[in-house]
């Protein structure tokens, strides 16, 4: 079996533009991007046969609908599911989830117990901790080794009382796929078996069949189809015992005055108009990957992950970085962390890399109790997919050797500051926006910025909860007081980056009026400045989430 990326690769338009000639695309656990057929799907389908579905008879209506029961069945066949009807269109992994434990949390007592790890995306874990809130059903976690839980263990945690174990097939955090085929025939009769499929549908052959799941998860985009639209799985006959969660059109047998009965699956659980578009494009990302040789991407995917890998720990010998996964059993993910003693954080790496046009994801990746189990507070995320190849790799490796302080070492022990000392800022008296305004590239603006970072005082007593700006992907403290009527700030980071950022805050804003801080434009001049990327809404960096806390404590 071979699998020929090249040819792969060129069905992404994104990858053909200018402006991507030299984009490494490595954030593929978040979303993979779409092939041509997908797009041109979405397209054929609101440029010829627009029109709402099951509702209307005219030609039109007939072709919309026609087009969604037929990507029923091709998501039936996907999966193995018994028939069209044990597929649910929802808008994703995240709204199947909710719509189980709404709709399964009709069925449960105070008392039942769910059980889930802590490995679990947040999809997989907040929806039922608000159902065992609103329910007063108890939740049990396996327990885990490194991040990974420990599945023989499920064995202690199942009793009577058991209702439903929710897992996820493989970590969209560190990569591990869990062997769930053995857990249903181990579940006490009437306890339910969910699993959460998203980082697994891209790589793997699904079959819910050896899985002996009651229902499975998966969203559209994690395997090359659109944003919006995934599915649920679940069996005939537990579908159409369960209540529905959404009430509105479509879901209804009958309507009066007095009541309604509801319909069976699947329209049961869809109310109201799906995203036809969206569907038309995840039939079309259907076709896509059954026309490949999956078991030769599979395998494709196995050596790419592994020499990532192999060069991860190669340079894990000789810089303050350490590797949280392993290549064996992984769908394509590496995930690493900088030591304690390193002068660069994780987003550090990030920021840097994405100079470089390499696309990675920073952050706790919406586990953060997997994060908690592994002491960290966030990881630098690479995930592959099959339009990924080694140069893409070695490009990552060279940048991440390049970044500047990386090799160097933290002191072992840092001074103590009293509190005037900090709130004084005397440090910065010397430095001007102008040093920043003279870098006339981002490698310079990113090494003043680093330079920057060193005049911060480290201040460990201002890391408390009342301090952490929320809305960072990066850890982020900021505290404030105001003496005769001009405000004061101190900051403490995680990132060279922001305490650099920080730097440049404090020049503008330190020993200012409140009329004076509220009259700056951030955006613009942040601009000005070639730091632009830094005020997006995007939480990966959360700098603006910084600016906008700034700006409430002022206006208090």
């Amino acid at each position: 079996m071979t699998f020929d990326h090249l040819a792969f690769k060129q069905q992404f338009p994104l990858f053909a533009h200018s402006e991507n000639a030299q984009l490494v695309y490595l954030d593929n656990a978040a979303t993979t991007q779409r092939p041509q057929s997908v797009i041109d799907a979405i397209t054929d389908f609101y440029s010829r046969y627009n029109a709402n579905t099951h509702r209307s008879s005219h030609r039109l209506a007939r072709a919309a609908t026609a087009m969604v029961e037929q990507v029923r069945s091709q998501l039936q066949n996907f999966v193995h599911a018994d028939c069209p009807a044990e597929i649910i269109f929802t808008r994703g992994a995240t709204e199947s989830l909710n719509l189980l434990a709404a709709s399964i949390g009709e069925t449960l007592q105070a008392g039942d117990e769910i059980i889930l790890s802590a490995a679990e995306h947040h999809a997989n874990l907040v929806p039922w901790q608000m159902l065992a809130e609103k329910k007063s059903v108890q939740i049990r976690y396996l327990p885990d080794v490194a991040g990974v839980p420990q599945l023989s263990e499920l064995k202690n945690l199942l009793s009577s009382k058991t209702k439903l174990v929710s897992l996820t097939a493989a970590s969209n955090a560190l990569g591990f796929r869990l062997p769930l085929a053995s857990i249903k025939r181990q579940l006490p009769d009437g306890c339910l078996f969910v699993i959460d499929a998203s980082q697994c549908l891209a790589h793997d052959v699904i079959d819910v069949q050896q899985l002996q799941c009651d229902f499975l998860v998966g969203s559209a985009h994690k395997f090359y189809g659109p944003t919006g639209v995934g599915f649920l799985y679940g069996k005939k006959e537990l579908l159409n015992s369960l209540p529905p969660w959404q009430g509105g059109g479509e879901m209804i047998q009958t309507v009066s005055l007095n009541g309604s009965s509801f319909a069976q699956s699947p329209h049961r659980f869809e109310a109201g108009t799906s995203a036809l578009g969206a569907i038309a494009g995840f039939g079309a990302a259907l076709d896509f990957l059954q026309a490949i040789d999956r078991p030769a991407l599979a395998t494709y995917e196995h050596h790419l992950t592994r020499y990532l890998h192999t060069e991860l720990s190669s340079l894990s010998q000789t810089l303050p970085i350490r590797v949280l996964t392993q290549y064996d059993n992984n769908v394509g993910i590496a995930a690493l962390v900088t030591t304690p003693n390193s002068l660069v954080s994780v987003m550090d790496i990030a920021t840097w890399l994405d100079e470089h046009d390499i696309a990675v994801r920073v952050g706790h990746h919406c586990a953060q109790p997997l994060m908690q189990s592994l002491d960290v507070s966030s990881s630098l995320r690479i995930s592959l997919a099959g339009y990924n190849n080694r140069d893409d790799i070695d490009r990552l490796i060279e940048a991440i050797k390049d970044i500047p302080q990386l090799s160097q070492l933290a002191p072992d022990a840092i001074g103590h500051y009293d509190a005037v000392d900090i709130w004084q800022h005397s440090e910065l008296e010397q430095v001007s926006i102008s040093e920043l305004e003279q870098q006339n590239s981002w490698q310079k603006r990113y090494r003043q910025l680093s330079r920057w970072a060193d005049l911060l005082h480290p201040n460990p007593g201002l890391r408390v909860e009342s301090n952490l700006v929320h809305g960072c992907e990066t850890q982020v403290w900021l505290q404030h007081r105001q003496i005769d009527g001009l405000h004061q700030f101190v900051f403490e980071a995680d990132s060279r980056v922001i305490k650099g950022l920080a730097v440049l805050l404090l020049l503008l804003v330190n020993n200012k009026s409140t009329a004076e801080i509220l009259s700056i434009n951030f955006i613009e001049l942040f601009a000005e400045l070639g730091l632009e990327k830094y005020m997006s809404q995007s939480r990966s960096n959360g700098f603006k989430a910084l600016t906008d806390r700034l700006i409430t404590l002022v206006k208090q």
